[in-house]
């Protein structure tokens, strides 16, 4: 069995978990709303204020799904209680962004600069011309949507240009070796 899966996910004070006939787990908090359908192998209940999660069956990946289920309820009650955020880095000359409605265009040494809209439940704010600053209740949004703005322009490792995490750790190469 799931180490992880074996602990109760306890929630605090404003989040409601309903749990319904097929195995969909609804979770309303301060932030807003988020719902999970959750394999007919796992059994979800709502006791004292805690979540608990167990196996109906002993096959078919039933122990292997135990804990990912577990791992996302815990996400979803942590969503709608704090929320999530991803912040990005901007590095290079003349490289910046900027947010125009719900619009975030960014100047990342192309010809033209890259347009992207927030999709729905991620707001992104722009703290600097150099930072943005991704959030929303859903932690799966959040870094789906982070990652397509990095893929815009990956950082590359000889002069370090491009977006990354803020605790993205970038290899730097060194360049041609008869170079001066």
């Amino acid at each position: 069995m799931s180490r992880i899966g074996k602990m109760p996910v306890s929630l605090p004070a404003g989040v409601e978990v309903k749990v319904s006939d097929d195995n969909s787990v609804v979770v309303k908090g301060p932030k807003g709303e988020l719902q999970e359908k959750i394999s007919k192998q796992i059994k979800v209940e709502n006791i004292d204020g805690k979540v608990v999660l167990s196996c109906k069956s002993e096959g078919n990946g039933a122990k292997a799904a135990y804990g990912l289920y577990r791992s996302l309820i815990n996400n979803m009650v942590e969503g709608v209680t704090k929320g999530f955020e991803k912040k990005l880095i901007i590095t290079g000359v003349g490289f910046r962004a900027e947010k125009q409605g719900k619009s975030l265009i960014m100047q990342l040494g192309y010809s033209h600069p890259v347009e992207m809209e927030d999709p729905v439940g991620i707001e992104t704010e722009v703290t600097s011309p150099t930072e943005i600053v991704v959030k929303g209740i859903d932690k799966a949004l959040v870094g789906n949507y982070a990652a397509n703005i990095r893929a815009k322009r990956p950082t590359e490792p000889y002069k370090g240009k491009g977006i990354r995490y803020e605790n993205e750790v970038v290899r730097r190469k060194e360049g041609k070796a008869g170079a001066k």
